[in-house]
Order: C-alpha cells, then sequence, then structure tokens
C-alpha cells in the first residue's frame, strides 16, 4: 500500500535505501569555523551489500527503476559539461511502500552550495539519466542518503586500491587488474575482518579515507536526502562501496546548535533533534543502519573537543592556534547516536577524595590479547565488553566531568561525588557497563532537556545542579540508565520511543536508591513518592494532548516496516507538540511498573539481567522484551497477560488502562489507573 505523506506536517522521512546498501564505518574530517558558524570537511562512507543483494531480485529491481525515472538533476563531475536545465527537482520518490510529496516550494539548489567543481552547478535533464547512450538504455542504481541542510561540494569514489599494504585484504582470485569488483572486495574485507584486528581495522579505514580519487560521482540534494549514481553501475553490488563527500553544515541546520556557554565562550553541540544528525553529516539515518565510526576535528587551540568514542581524546598540536582531535568507536551504533560538543570546556577534578567516597577503579582497556570469552553473544561480531571478564568485574567505569569554568566549583561538590555511585548502583543492578568510559558534559543554558544520553558522553542540563543532590542524582542515573537501554539495546523503530524512555525512567528509581544505600522500607517509600508525582503528572499530560499523541506503538501492527529499498517515516516525528510531551517516559514507566510488581522485584530484575545479556548490541521491537518477559512468569501468575493483551491495553490505546491489580500510592480508593474522581473534559 502506499502511503503518501507530507514531511512539512508531522512525519519524519527517513530516506536512506538501506535494503539494498548499508554503511559500515564512517571515517570524518573536519574543522571547526566559529566565525562562519560552520563545520566544514569530508565523510568517508564504507558500504556493504550484503549476500542479500548478489543477485537483484524484482523487487530491487522496481525500485530503483521508480527512483530512477523521477526527475532529478545530478551535479556532473567535473570533466561533464551539460547546460543546467531549468526542470523542478522533485521530492516525490517512488519506492514501492511510501511516497514523500513535496510542497512544490522554488529550486533553490543553486544558492545552497550544492556545485560540482564548476563555478555554476551543472545537471543533466530527467531524460538524460533515465536514456543513457552509454548504459543502452538500462539504469543506474541510485544511492540514497540521509541528508538536510548541508552544502555538499563533491562526491567522488575512493580509490582504495592505492593504498600501500592493501592487497593483504584480496582474496586469492583470478583478480589481477584494478577494477570496481576489486575495490570493492577490499572494501568487503576490510569491514568483514574479526573483532580481534580492531586496531589494525581502524588504521586501515584511515588509510583508505586519505586515499586518492578515482572519479567523481553524480549527485543531486533535495529536502530530505542526497542522491548519488556512477554511470554504469546498476545494481549495488557495482556502486562503488567506499565513497568520500566534501560537504559544509549550514548555520541554521537542526541538527547543531551554536551558542555560547554559561561563562559567555563560544560553544557548539549537536541537539539529538528530531532530524538526528543528517544535518551533521549525509548518513544512512533508519536505525537499521548499525555503524561504527571515527573522526578527526580540528579547532583552534583554546577549545576543547568531545565527542562519542571510546577513547579519552588528547589534543594534537597542527600548527600554532590549531589543535586536532582524533576519536573512534568500534561498538555498531545507528549514525543518530553519534554526538560531539566543541567548547572551552573546563574538565573539574575532585579536590580531594575521602576515605568514604568510592574511589575510581582503574581501567580495563580492551585490547587484543586479553580478552576472555565469558559467555556467547547475539549481535554483530564487535569487541564487546560483556565477553571481556576483567571488564564484567569493573563496577565503575573512567570518568570525566567537563563545564565552564564559572560551574567548575558546583560540580566538584556535586557531581563528580555522585559518579561512582551512581555507576556502580547501575553496574550492581544489569551487570557489565556496555561502554569503557564516560564523559559529563554540563551543556549551555539553552539546551532543552535536562539531559541526553550518546556513547560515551551524557550532557546534563546546569539545573539539574540547583537541586543539589535530590535532583542531580535522579537525573544522573536516568542518563546512565539509557548506556543500556536506548543505546546498547536500541529500538528497530523510532515509533516505539518508550523501549528507551520507559525503561530509563522505570530504572532510574532503582538506582538512586542503591546509590543512596537506603534500606528496603526507606527505598520503596522513596519509590511509591516518585511514582505519585509521575500519576499526577502523566493524568494532567493525558488531560490537555491529542489521543493520537498518546499512544506508545502509533504504528500498531505495521512497526517496524520499510519500503522495499528500506525507506519509512516516524510518525508524528516532526510534530512540534511531540518534544513537550512525556508519555513515552510516564505511561512506559508504569507498564514497566506493573509488570515487575506481578512478577516480584527479584524475579523481574534477574530477567532484565538476562535480557540485557540476550539482546545488547542489538535493535529490537517491544515483542522482543514482552515475549522473553511473558515465558520467564509461571503461569498462575499471568492468566491475563499475553504480548496481544499488552498491546492493546498499554501500546496501541491512548489514555491509561482500566487495570485493577493494586492500590494505588496516595489514592486509597482508587485503582492504579483510574482516577478517584471522575475526570473533566478534555479542553
Amino acid at each position: 500500500m502506499e502511503i503518501k505523506l507530507d514531511p512539512s506536517r508531522d512525519d519524519l522521512p527517513l530516506m536512506a535505501n538501506t535494503s539494498h546498501m548499508l554503511v559500515k564505518h564512517y571515517v570524518l574530517d573536519l574543522e571547526v569555523d566559529f566565525e562562519s558558524r560552520i563545520i566544514e570537511g569530508t565523510i568517508v562512507l564504507f558500504f556493504e551489500d550484503g549476500s542479500r543483494f548478489r543477485k537483484q531480485t524484482s523487487s530491487t529491481k522496481e525500485t530503483c527503476q521508480l527512483a530512477s525515472n523521477k526527475a532529478y538533476k545530478f551535479r556532473t563531475p567535473e570533466l561533464c559539461h551539460i547546460p543546467v536545465t531549468n526542470a523542478r527537482t522533485t521530492f516525490n520518490v517512488g519506492y514501492s511502500d511510501f511516497v514523500i510529496c513535496d510542497k512544490g516550494e522554488e529550486d533553490t539548489s543553486d544558492k545552497d552550495g550544492n556545485h560540482d567543481n564548476q563555478e555554476q552547478a551543472s545537471g543533466i535533464s530527467s531524460s538524460k539519466y533515465c536514456c543513457d547512450t552509454e548504459n543502452h538504455g538500462r539504469e543506474d542504481f541510485l544511492l540514497v542518503l540521509d541528508c538536510c541542510d548541508l552544502s555538499v561540494l563533491k562526491v567522488e569514489e575512493v580509490d582504495v586500491a592505492a593504498v600501500p599494504g592493501i592487497e593483504k585484504f584480496i582474496r586469492p582470485s583470478k583478480l589481477t587488474t584494478v577494477s570496481e569488483e576489486l575495490r570493492n572486495e577490499i572494501v568487503h574485507e576490510l569491514v568483514t575482518l574479526p573483532a580481534v584486528h580492531w586496531r589494525k581495522q581502524l588504521d586501515y579505514f584511515v588509510r583508505c579515507s586519505q586515499a586518492p580519487s578515482c572519479g567523481e560521482l553524480f549527485f543531486d540534494t533535495d529536502t530530505w536526502s542526497l542522491q548519488i549514481r556512477k554511470t554504469g553501475a546498476q545494481t549495488a553490488t557495482d556502486f562503488p562501496h567506499a565513497i568520500r563527500i566534501s560537504y559544509k553544515t549550514k548555520p541554521e541546520g537542526q541538527s547543531v546548535t551554536w551558542t555560547s556557554d554559561q561563562s559567555g565562550r563560544p560553544c557548539v553541540y549537536t541537539m539529538g533533534s528530531p532530524i538526528n544528525n543528517r544535518a551533521l553529516f549525509p548518513c544512512q539515518e533508519p536505525p537499521v543502519a548499525m555503524s561504527t565510526w571515527q573522526a578527526t576535528v580540528r579547532a583552534a587551540a583554546s577549545f576543547v573537543v568531545l565527542m562519542s568514542g571510546e577513547n579519552s581524546a588528547k589534543p594534537t598540536q597542527l600548527h600554532e592556534g590549531c589543535s586536532s582531535w582524533h576519536y573512534y568507536v568500534t561498538m555498531p551504533m545507528p549514525a543518530s547516536t553519534f554526538t560531539i560538543a566543541v567548547g572551552c570546556w573546563t574538565e573539574v577534578v575532585p579536590k580531594k577524595w575521602s576515605s568514604n567516597d568510592l574511589m575510581i577503579e582503574r581501567p580495563f582497556p580492551l585490547s587484543e590479547t586479553d580478552c576472555r570469552y565469558v559467555g556467547v553473544c547475539s549481535h554483530m561480531e564487535y569487541p564487546c565488553r560483556f565477553q571481556n571478564a576483567a571488564a564484567t568485574t569493573q563496577k565503575v567505569i573512567p570518568h570525566r566531568v567537563f563545564a565552564p569554568g564559572c560551574l567548575k566549583g558546583v560540580c566538584q561538590e556535586i557531581l563528580l561525588r555522585l559518579l561512582p555511585p551512581c555507576l556502580s548502583a547501575a553496574h550492581s543492578v544489569l551487570g557489565s557497563h556496555p561502554f569503557s568510559r564516560l564523559d559529563i558534559l554540563i551543556v549551555p543554558a539553552n539546551f532543552s532537556s535536562l539531559g541526553m544520553a550518546s556513547p560515551h558522553i551524557i550532557f546534563l542540563s546546569q539545573s539539574t545542579l540547583t537541586g543539589r543532590s535530590h535532583l542531580c542524582g535522579p537525573r544522573l542515573c536516568h542518563e546512565i540508565a539509557h548506556t543500556w537501554f536506548g543505546l546498547a539495546i536500541g529500538a528497530r523503530d523510532w515509533t516505539e520511543e518508550w523501549l528507551s524512555e520507559g525503561f530509563a525512567t522505570h530504572l532510574e528509581d532503582v538506582f538512586w536508591a542503591e546509590a543512596q544505600q537506603l534500606a528496603p522500607h526507606d527505598a520503596e517509600e522513596q519509590r511509591e513518592l516518585r511514582a505519585c508525582l509521575r500519576w499526577h503528572r502523566l493524568r494532567d499530560e493525558l488531560r490537555n494532548s491529542p489521543e493520537e499523541m498518546q499512544v506508545l506503538r502509533p504504528s500498531k501492527e505495521k512497526t517496524g516496516h520499510v519500503s522495499d529499498s528500506g525507506a519509512s517515516v516516524v510518525k508524528h516525528g516532526l510534530n512540534p507538540e511531540k518534544n513537550f510531551m512525556q508519555v513515552h517516559y510516564l505511561k512506559g514507566y508504569f507498564l514497566l511498573r506493573f509488570l515487575a510488581r506481578r512478577l516480584g522485584d527479584k524475579t523481574y530484575f534477574s530477567f532484565l539481567r538476562k535480557f540485557v545479556h540476550k539482546f545488547h548490541g542489538q535493535l529490537i521491537l517491544s515483542q522482543d522484551f514482552l515475549q522473553m518477559l511473558l515465558e520467564n512468569i509461571p503461569e498462575e501468575k499471568r492468566p491475563d497477560l499475553s504480548v496481544e493483551n499488552i498491546f492493546q491495553d498499554w501500546l496501541e490505546s491512548s489514555g491509561i488502562p482500566k487495570l485493577g491489580v493494586e492500590t494505588f500510592p496516595g489514592q486509597p480508593c482508587a485503582h492504579p489507573w483510574e482516577s478517584p474522581d471522575p475526570e473533566p473534559p478534555l479542553s
């Protein structure tokens, strides 16, 4: 069924054709310019088409045909001099299940910096594209990346075969001359290296990213995507598996925020906005496109660059007044989790640790020789901490705190002392920390949330510090919980936000009680008080919000479905109301609270550790969690529980389930899901 969408209204398009090609690794080489408020540089993408693309199916051919026949006009490589046509580049991508309909705004491509090597943008008409004489009428494969508010300057194929020493990645074969097939074979061998060789792999990714070009590629951009093709490459298998994109961000791009910190110094950070990172770099946004990355970022020497990375990067001076920072990750994650912050941050160090403080444990870095495997993981291969015996016993991972200089004192007094017990509490509940280290950054005052968790780095609002430990502690625990639920275990469909926020909200109380070392009675009293406050907050929100925005699984049975190409949409992804709602946090929290009480805390958290061990490093849907949970509930405790019932009562309905299973704290005459008084009509 074809679904017509208006992206300007409330649905976020994910345009990348991930069913054809998947990005396995990104190499970014960027420079941050605060005067122009632009990040400029290159990104090299290494692809794998996978065995399912070796034989082009009829549906794939149909998808390519539909995409090809649209009136795209492409920027041409330097050697092609074809006049620009005046035809409008329509944004009407004919994937088999989704059609994204453009409103028909004026073509501004010549104003956006989306040019080739010529002074004026060149293009090819749709008739030229559809009937290329060199292809004898056959269609070229079209690579589609998610892209918004970027000035794409050039796209080129990378000649990985020119890298010295790369011949060791070529399997014995009959390939004796440099060809597209040989270059793609090299990339395939590189991206599929065993995890034990991760250092060598990262090294060769960098070498390949710096290799010379072996030809520019046709490209064009529109509102939500970057489309790339190579003449004569008719399938994903034929398309270059290593491409380099030169580009600039735009000051107005929604993925980055240019501002000043609390000390009045300029800074920039990524927002985790509704459009994620597509205005920071061209990428594949669908969660299924799990990749690794490494980035070199240059900035003035007075700035500190923090990023999602496994290493605690230190600056390298390039020349007077300019430094370079390098980060990498080896655990595949969606591109939307990539985070960067550049500013005049101060590292906050403790004044003096007393004997009563939980000391920071020595780090246990992963190496290629000391991994002792302590179980079998179900995820794709990478150097996993769950398989490292030393990491499994590390209660407190190495951590750093950064903030503007004016907040150094309060961070020393509050945040630094909270981190070790909160990290230790999380470990005691869920086991191994998925990531080897953690940075905390106190972000500028315009940050629109209390916190945001990304791999290896957490953003905290300065307002969490004003509430002393009683506000900072629970929020810190909430963001630490996202390390497991949201990052190590991600939602396969972004509409199932409760799988991240509901879990983090439920676990923050558990972590915080453990961090305070409360007696069982006091911990229960604290949890009940917080549950009561959340109940009133949820009830008020449901009274004053549209019913369709109260549903945790709005796509219902179509959750997780994509088009033949891999394109999809995030329902309500661009609706501004969604940014101010907490229904996924609170309704998800009450569902998990209900399930935990049905099982009993001991059984529930024992199950949760099993679930984390089974699904870390993977993407899940609601049924993955619910099915495994119900298998762990004795028959006598689940006469009315099933995945279908929970879907119907909790995830696919507005309002609150009418389940009279216990008395809600503070409401002695009411069920936990019902108000003691009649609800007033919605305004």
